[in-house]
């Protein structure tokens, strides 16, 4: 069973920055692909970035050029670098694993942009 816990969300005026976290525990081995996903109210869960054991990245087109996906895998930890940002990356965002095809979920942090 594997577990996901984000932190290092808040609030921030736009143009500022902010650096998520989220640790993994449980798994015996190294987990394959990470990705952040953002849900703002109303609106369905997006994904925003994907990042794999050897380090290929993806991003959706609204955050390329002002996000940074990365991972630690001495520590189980990913990392969402967000620069730039702008009220319309206000939202929730989780955590997401792949580990021997079961899909797994943190819980959460909140990102408010304020204008």
């Amino acid at each position: 069973q594997v577990q996901l816990v984000e932190s290092g969300g808040g609030l921030v005026q736009a143009g500022g920055s902010l650096r998520l976290s989220c640790a993994a525990s449980g798994s015996r081995f190294s987990i394959n692909v990470m990705r952040w996903y953002r849900q703002a109210p109303g609106k369905q869960r997006d994904l925003v970035a994907t990042i794999t054991s050897g380090d290929s990245t993806n991003y959706a087109d609204s955050v390329k050029g002002r996000f940074t996906i990365s991972r630690d895998n001495a520590k189980n930890t990913v990392y969402l670098q967000m620069n730039s940002l702008k009220p319309e990356d206000t939202a929730v965002y989780f955590c997401n694993a792949i580990y021997y095809s079961q899909n797994y979920w943190g819980q959460g942090t909140q990102v408010t942009v304020s204008s």
